[in-house]
């Protein structure tokens, strides 16, 4: 049996916060590797992989459970509270920064 994500219903209709991630850009950085979009608010933040690791900062803090990938490209989304990641079949496309 393949796991599911159990907070599909917490997935908004939401834009992007900006181009980047809100923390760097806020800090005068632009030294992330990759964003990642809150499928909740629309919060950009950059990956684990980057230093600041802003994305995780933010559901750390405000709890919205899911992400989806802010790269050219790429459609996939990632909920913390399952530790899953997935795609959707009929997601909308993926918003794109430029």
């Amino acid at each position: 049996m393949t796991a599911a994500c159990t907070h599909l219903g917490e997935i908004l209709d939401t834009e992007p916060s900006g181009t980047g991630c809100v923390e760097c850009l806020a800090a005068g950085n632009h030294n992330w590797v990759h964003l990642r979009v809150c499928q909740e608010c629309g919060h950009v933040g950059c990956c684990d992989n980057s230093p600041g690791r802003h994305a995780t900062g933010h559901y750390s803090a405000i709890k919205h459970p899911i992400i989806r990938s802010f790269e050219p490209g790429e459609d996939w989304y990632y909920c913390y509270i399952d530790d899953l990641a997935f795609d959707l079949e009929d997601a909308p496309p993926a918003p794109s920064h430029p």
